[in-house]
């Protein structure tokens, strides 16, 4: 891998089949779902040397367990229909409690189907449900959006609209608004359109799917008869197929104090261009609201010589140090970043 000087790269656990989504407990737990092995796990670095010593099992035979979130000591883990909450999970590693059902109305498509979840500043619990197909324009107004709920589940409403499909996002640290990640449509070509990063400052916003993409390129199904000026363009644009998914703002100490104006998004990688893109994380540097450079933070997954790949960067979870962790669910690994 390849960094910025002073920077280096560890594993903090291995051995994770398709590593996906992480949260961060109270206590340190690390929580990772996963989209293809239907299990959660938990990770405890109980010596703080960053290495994760401990891992256990905490739920199986799930659907699509992508999403994991936690909040006043509960673990709340996203199926494809369902959201579930394991109570005082920290307490319960060894033993983990049967979870509890908090809402089972999602679309049971598996299309788009895993979700991402996370608690945002208001205290509600927001759920992407993605498109159920590469472009369509469904009737049901939960596809291509982002929900929100109270934490019991109650309350549920679509709070942003025209989201192809997000499988990460995160609170700005000063507006509080949300910045998501989008991945673009397929099969218009290896260079269009873009893969997006947007933010909603308010509800009800539209961001274009199925109509328009990256802001400015027309479905040439759906697009007929609309304007780009109708919808919300994205702040950064991306790249074709890079497939960017988790993200995070940078906010320890650990980082030299230019990265506090960073934030990190993992490149999942191209998986339908003749020529290989992402598989790398990239750092976007802003000021409010607005995207002002983008530029590579960790590179080296990919040879583009020889279009061979060894990992592909799913999540990207700060730990209380400073650190980051992140998530690799082709090598079934979780690396740790230290400055």
């Amino acid at each position: 891998m390849t960094l910025p000087e002073g920077f280096q790269v560890s594993v903090f656990a291995e051995g994770i089949k398709n590593a996906r989504s992480m949260a961060l407990g109270d206590k340190g737990t690390v929580f990772v779902g996963n989209r293809k092995e239907d299990k959660v796990w938990a990770l405890v670095d109980k010596d703080e040397d960053g290495i994760a010593e401990r891992v256990y099992l905490l739920a199986k035979d799930l659907k699509m367990p992508n999403g994991v979130a936690f909040k006043d000591g509960d673990l709340y883990v996203a199926e494809v229909s369902r959201i579930l909450k394991f109570s005082n999970i920290e307490e319960n590693l060894n033993n983990p409690p049967a979870p509890e059902v908090i809402y089972d109305q999602y679309p049971t498509e598996t299309h788009h189907g895993w979700k991402y979840i996370a608690f945002g500043p208001d205290g509600k619990l927001y759920v992407p449900v993605g498109a159920p197909c590469n472009i369509c324009l469904s009737e049901d107004p939960q596809y291509a959006s982002i929900t929100r709920m109270d934490p019991d589940g109650s309350n549920m409403e679509v709070y942003v609209h025209g989201v192809r499909n997000t499988v990460g996002f995160a609170w700005h640290p000063e507006t509080g608004n949300l910045w998501f990640t989008d991945n673009g449509r397929d099969m218009m070509g290896d260079d269009i359109p873009d893969c997006e990063v947007n933010v909603a400052t308010e509800a009800g916003q539209h961001f274009g799917y199925p109509f328009w993409h990256a802001g400015d390129v027309k479905d040439p199904e759906f697009g007929k008869d609309t304007n780009a000026e109708d919808y919300i363009a994205p702040i950064q644009k991306m790249g074709a197929h890079v497939a960017p998914l988790g993200m995070s703002f940078y906010s320890g100490k650990m980082f030299p104090e230019a990265y506090k104006k960073k934030v990190f998004v993992a490149e999942h990688g191209s998986w339908n261009r003749s020529k290989k893109s992402g598989y790398k994380v990239s750092m976007i540097t802003y000021e409010g609201d607005k995207a002002i450079k983008k530029e590579p933070f960790i590179e080296g997954w990919l040879n583009d010589k020889t279009q061979k790949i060894w990992g592909r960067p799913v999540d990207v979870l700060e730990l209380k140090d400073g650190s980051i962790l992140i998530s690799d669910d082709y090598a079934g690994v979780i690396y740790r970043v230290t400055h």
